[in-house]
């Protein structure tokens, strides 16, 4: 079995329109949500949410190329840009078959189908446009991504609602370590910012409606929460083989050494109370990289901060962990960002991979009353935390009841 690094990483977020500066305000403590400007929003239940502002497509693609492409594909090519820069490499011709790309996209080009829907009502089926469909697909992310690098191995997207940027980045390491390929582009992309996105889960009961306080809307495992927070943007990582990674002199940030999946066979949208699905994806992880549940020294939860998920996650963690529970660092990315859907388990993949490689933990914001039922003893609420750390696992967990953890560790030779 092959060895996995990380050897570079990117991301466009509500924070910031590169990884530089979505890390630097996630450290910081600022927010990036507020009041949705992308659509009138007036008469909705929920008003605010994490949204991308003021990015240009064009600094990295060419504007007639950007307009045949949904705002989550425009992410994930300009991430890629970002990406390959900052790994310091591109793909070699010889190398082409031997290099993939997997990114998750949750619910893909709602906005649209949207426009497209409303033409088609206004105007007849004539005036629909040939690109309606290829640009709407989910798996266009990874197919426009796999054409900007020119990346001939394995050109997939998952779609496992919010789990579908872990699953993406547990599938590329699987095909290294299997020897399937020598490098992959992974993580996750979304942007469903949209009226009927908003609508949609407002009708669920599922999104905050703290309107008037933005900043403070997303609060999770807080006893005041009261839903999750829509975001936006996208989360990519080259992963290499090692031996691939040493051959060019890559930088390697962190190690790949494990992943998990499981489903909870419960509900289409509610997990189980006891966790239970949860804890068998972190087990698992833990079992394929053999580490004991004593050796994790931070998880970046899926904290939506909604009740339920809050609660069974605390309760999965507890299972998973016992007593060890209350000495691992518990932080949540979502406070500031919302919840990216499709793209959450990228960018907070992405996040834990900066929290090895600079010994840095963020903080949860927005935590101020705690929850009895939500009894985690080190959970990170007194802003960034400077620690260094072995292991961090990645959490995340979606409609469907289907789970997904990456457990990535501090690189040693």
């Amino acid at each position: 079995m092959n060895r996995v690094v990380v050897t570079a990483v990117s991301a466009i977020t509500p924070l910031g329109h590169d990884i530089e500066t979505s890390w630097e305000n996630l450290l910081a403590g600022k927010s990036g949500i507020g009041p949705i400007t992308r659509f009138d929003a007036d008469g909705f239940d929920a008003r605010i949410a994490g949204e991308v502002k003021d990015f240009d497509p064009t600094k990295y693609i060419d504007k007639k190329q950007a307009r045949r492409m949904e705002t989550f594909t425009q992410y994930s090519v300009c991430a890629t840009k970002m990406l390959m820069n900052d790994a310091g490499w591109s793909v070699p011709e010889e190398e082409a078959h031997r290099t993939g790309v997997i990114i998750g996209v949750g619910l893909g080009g709602l906005a649209t189908i949207e426009s497209m829907h409303s033409k088609l009502l206004k105007r007849g089926p004539s005036k629909i446009s040939p690109f309606f469909i290829p640009v709407l697909i989910a798996n266009m992310a990874a197919g426009q991504v796999s054409i900007e690098a020119g990346a001939q191995g394995p050109n997939i997207c998952t779609t496992t609602a919010c789990a579908s940027g872990t699953h993406a980045i547990s599938a590329a390491y699987t095909d290294i370590m299997l020897g399937r390929a020598d490098a992959m582009i992974c993580g996750g992309a979304e942007s469903t910012i949209t009226p009927l996105g908003i609508s949609g889960f407002t009708a669920m009961k599922a999104l905050s409606t703290r309107n008037d306080d933005p900043e403070a809307a997303s609060r999770p495992f807080d006893s005041d929460r009261d839903g999750f927070v829509m975001g936006e943007g996208c989360g990519l990582m080259l992963l290499e083989s090692l031996e691939h990674a040493q051959a060019r002199g890559a930088t390697i940030l962190a190690e790949v050494v494990g992943s998990g999946a499981s489903g909870d066979a419960y509900h289409m949208t509610a997990p189980p109370e006891n966790g239970e699905g949860m804890a068998l994806a972190m087990k698992a992880a833990l079992r394929e990289a053999k580490v004991e549940p004593e050796a994790v020294d931070s998880i970046n939860a899926h904290g939506t901060s909604t009740k339920l998920n809050d609660l069974c996650e605390t309760r999965a963690i507890r299972s998973v962990f016992g007593e060890h529970a209350d000495n691992i660092a518990v932080t949540a990315n979502k406070s500031q960002v919302g919840h990216l859907l499709g793209a959450a388990g990228g960018v907070e993949g992405v996040f834990s991979v900066k929290t090895i490689a600079e010994g840095i933990i963020p903080g949860i914001a927005n935590y101020q009353t705690p929850d009895p039922d939500c009894d985690l003893k080190n959970l990170v609420t007194d802003g960034s935390r400077k620690q260094q750390v072995e292991y961090v696992l990645s959490n995340s967990f979606g409609f469907g009841g289907t789970n997904g953890c990456v457990l990535f560790k501090r690189y040693e030779g």
